[in-house]
């Protein structure tokens, strides 16, 4: 996937020509980079990584402080960009996906921010999410889970891990019971690890792998399910089923779909609303510059982490383009994501 887009990548990067004006923007500035998750999951993982390589490709090479902001799925993190943040390119955000739907699926985030308004700056990763257990439970497959009731850690509305769990219920007809109120990855899996639940669902398959790759090393770990557009040929190879399969409706496609196009900006970076043009071309750049540099790739490799960047305007048109979706696909997207 990633060598599909280094032509893409490479277009957006030369029109990018970087004024006289700007070389010196960011010399002496600190920039606060907001990660909307608690501290070790997959999300900051990436953040953090990526943290390390952008200064050597913004101009005055700022000091780059990463800063985890959890809290509602990542709203919070969202909320605080959107509302607080300095508009002058010196905050910068790592938010979930979901947080970037949940206007369109929830009444109570629509006050908060606009996800349409966001200045997306790129995302690092296009992927495929997954339903797993862990080792304690008895349920080792998706038939079994359509079979018997299993215990799924989630954490807020707006969240990957129960919105992802909740269709899989509603649509799916896994017969999961949604125990809410983990912080985030982490704290699920340690749960899983303390027989408090089963697992989770609405896993990046990336974040499994860096996580807890002795899981799968160990093969103690069932991945029940792909919860994607399209399957993804390591979970192909292992013999994990696609979402597909198991769809009790097939009215119920176009908003599966509809949900599930949240994937295609896997790990979005966005900077808030008001971002002066130049500024936002520098991010840009800078953002791209990281994703495809070679350095970056080979400490990404270390800890796991798959690599498949798309620019920010592509992120910005899929946004749009989502938010364009029929009112009836949205309601009924709405009602699957409800546990």
């Amino acid at each position: 996937m990633f060598g599909r887009k280094l032509a893409l990548v490479g277009a957006v990067l030369t029109a990018w020509a970087i004024p006289a004006q700007a070389q010196d923007y960011y010399a002496g500035k600190k920039v606060d980079f907001i990660i909307g998750s608690d501290a070790g999951g997959g999300y900051d993982i990436y953040a953090r990584t990526i943290s390390k390589h952008l200064p050597r490709f913004l101009p005055g090479a700022p000091v780059i402080i990463p800063r985890n902001m959890p809290g509602a799925g990542s709203g919070t993190a969202a909320a605080n960009l959107f509302r607080l943040a300095p508009k002058d390119g010196t905050a910068i955000g790592a938010i979930f996906p979901g947080v970037i739907m949940a206007p369109l699926f929830e009444d109570r985030a629509t006050n908060l921010f606009e996800p349409t308004k966001f200045n997306y700056l790129a995302t690092a990763d296009s992927g495929t999410r997954v339903c797993i257990t862990g080792p304690r439970s008895k349920v080792k497959t998706m038939e079994d889970a359509r079979s018997q009731k299993v215990l799924m850690g989630a954490s807020a509305a707006g969240g990957s891990t129960r919105d992802y769990a909740a269709f899989n219920k509603n649509a799916l007809g896994a017969q999961f019971e949604i125990i809410n109120g983990y912080k985030g990855t982490t704290d699920i899996m340690l749960a899983m690890e303390r027989g408090e639940v089963d697992g989770l669902c609405g896993l990046d398959w990336t974040s499994l792998k860096s996580q807890k790759p002795q899981w799968l090393r160990d093969k103690t770990v069932n991945i029940l399910v792909q919860n994607g557009l399209e399957p993804e040929h390591e979970l192909d190879a292992l013999g994990v089923p696609m979402m597909w399969k198991y769809l009790l409706r097939e009215s119920d496609r176009k908003p599966l779909e509809l949900i599930v196009s949240q994937q295609v900006f896997g790990r979005p970076y966005v900077a808030p609303p008001g971002l002066p043009e130049a500024q936002l071309k520098l991010l840009r750049a800078a953002f791209m510059g990281v994703l495809t540099d070679k350095a970056f790739l080979d400490d990404a490799k270390l800890v796991s982490l798959d690599i498949a960047p798309l620019p920010g305007e592509k992120v910005q048109e899929t946004v749009a383009a989502i938010y364009a979706a029929p009112k009836e696909v949205a309601q009924r997207a709405r009602e699957l994501i409800v546990p």
